[in-house]
């Protein structure tokens, strides 16, 4: 050092050189040679342009694009602008779900008089609120095991999409308040039965849990697992409202021992879900294979699930209902305002109908057809106060599922990471480290919570419209603004044929889709 400090002295004079080899300047000049390196490297690489012109400041604009959705959040929008959930929704959740207050002062933010601002008609004689929460009877004539479903439950989302903190809190809280956990296709895992809650064992495109080798349904492995008393129901995925119609992959680093266990596929393979089944490729053959599914699992109730997009295939399952004289007991309509599940942006913004459409065709379809009364409708799609499930009730639905919501209740943020394995608090991931964030006992009350209140506040609604029970709410009680001052019942969607009138003279706005129905094929 002696002899550096000689040179530079000779160069510069001694003052300079003892600044220059003090170590207090040290970290200084460390950073100027980083910066310097790095603008050589900016001036030199090929990828980015805007670098090459703008060394060093460049990396300024990569930086605010990667906080643009925080600051977005917390920043910038209103607390009614946000997407897909804005700030008073999920405000709603985090209070329910904590046992806080969730009352707000001062009248709503939103634009009542806006084109498509939709309100819940009350009545100048309101009821009494019923002490218990009603359930829904689920199973048809052939159901031997019938389940009494509650209004609000958590829909379908999968251990490896959740973490296992995650699935052990929801299935606590479903235990706790009495209310189904939807497995989604990934198959049962230990954390969906180790707290005891009622489950709803989603069989999907790649029949994880339930599969062969190969990949074909495994009809012995399927009545094992539906065995199991905490698997109060059965449902086919045909499609999901984020990504009708395409099937999903699992990187094989993300399959570990666990994960690979609850699907039955080797551990560290990718996993990849085809966007069809196997088991059928007709209508008739569709209707056929539920009934099977029925007799494996004992005679539970047995449903299907998706998001609607021809009316005129769901009709032709319907015509296969009436011609092989059986039907689901349940079909959970999935709305194409997506969920938890990544999907690409053309399939998410362009594809499927939304959940007020997808139930109009289900319901009317199965009135029309005089089916209604054997099957209950579900409804899943932004499910996430007391007014989103009585405004599904009046549109057709028995009963509602919510996903995205009861992420929230376990403290999710919407910082829309869920396939990147870096959500925050623990939620979405597989990273140990994030899901240890996660403490199960606290959010297995929190969402115990939220659905509890949620419910109330839907019973609290439909009392203030004048019902006590969800059988009386009517469809001119949602009404819906059309234009400014101008407002007309939400009859937007095809209001619903009279019972059995399909099968009779069908009214001119379903003519044509029933006489395009076919039993034996898929119409395009």
């Amino acid at each position: 050092m002696s002899v550096l400090a000689a040179v530079v002295a000779a160069a510069t004079g001694s003052t300079l050189a003892a600044a220059l080899v003090s170590p207090g300047w040290w970290p200084a000049a460390g950073v100027l040679l980083a910066l310097t390196a790095l603008g050589g490297w900016d001036l030199l690489q090929r990828r980015h342009s805007v670098l090459r012109n703008y060394p060093l400041l460049g990396h300024l604009r990569f930086l605010l694009e990667k906080l643009r959705p925080e600051l977005q959040q917390y920043f910038i929008e209103r607390n009614f602008d946000g997407r897909p959930f804005d700030r008073d929704v999920r405000s709603i959740v985090y209070a329910r779900a904590k046992g806080t207050a969730a009352e707000e002062p001062f009248g709503t933010e939103r634009d009542v008089e806006a084109p498509g601002y939709p309100f819940l008609v009350h009545s100048m004689a309101p009821v009494r609120m019923p002490d218990t929460p009603p359930r829904v009877r689920v199973g048809g004539p052939e159901c031997t095991r019938p389940y009494d479903m509650a209004l609000l439950n958590v829909s379908a989302m999968s251990f490896g999409a959740l973490s296992s903190h995650a699935i052990l809190a929801l299935n606590g809280g479903a235990a706790r308040g009495g209310f189904a956990h939807d497995t989604g296709e990934g198959g049962i895992s230990e954390f969906h039965l180790r707290p005891g809650g009622d489950l709803v064992w989603e069989i999907g495109t790649g029949y994880f849990g339930c599969r062969t080798g190969d990949g074909d349904f495994d009809a012995r492995q399927f009545a094992d697992k539906a065995a199991d008393d905490r698997v109060r129901c059965v449902s086919l995925k045909l499609s999901q409202g984020a990504k009708p119609g395409i099937g999903g992959l699992l990187p094989g680093a993300k399959v570990d021992a666990r994960i690979a266990r609850a699907r039955g596929v080797p551990e560290g393979e990718t996993v990849v879900s085809p966007p069809y089944h196997r088991v059928f490729s007709t209508p008739r053959e569709l209707v056929r294979f539920v009934a099977r599914m029925r007799e494996l699992a004992g005679g539970k109730p047995t449903g299907i699930k998706l998001c609607v997009g021809s009316r005129v295939q769901f009709l032709a399952v319907c015509k296969a209902m009436l011609a092989e004289g059986t039907a689901p007991d349940f079909i959970l309509v999935d709305g194409s305002e997506g969920g938890t599940g990544a999907a690409p942006l053309g399939f998410a913004d362009n594809v499927g109908a939304p959940l007020t459409q997808g139930l109009a065709a289900v319901h009317g379809a199965l009135v029309g057809t005089g089916l209604r009364d054997r099957v209950r409708v579900g409804a899943a799609g932004k499910v996430a106060t007391g007014a989103d499930i009585v405004r599904r009730l009046v549109e057709g639905a028995d009963y509602t599922n919510s996903a995205r919501a009861m992420m929230f209740a376990l403290g999710c943020l919407q910082t829309q990471r869920c396939h990147a394995n870096t959500c925050p608090v623990g939620v979405t991931t597989q990273d140990p480290r994030r899901v240890r964030a996660l403490d199960v006992a606290d959010k297995t009350l929190r969402v115990e919570r939220f659905q509890r209140a949620t419910v109330r506040s839907a019973l609290q609604i439909m009392s203030a419209m004048g019902v006590a029970d969800p059988s009386g709410l009517r469809r001119h009680q949602l009404r819906t603004h059309v234009a400014p001052r101008a407002v007309r019942p939400d009859d937007l969607p095809p209001a619903p044929p009279e019972p059995g009138q399909l099968t009779a003279a069908p009214p001119p706005e379903w003519a044509a889709d029933w006489a395009a129905a076919d039993p034996d094929r898929f119409t395009v």
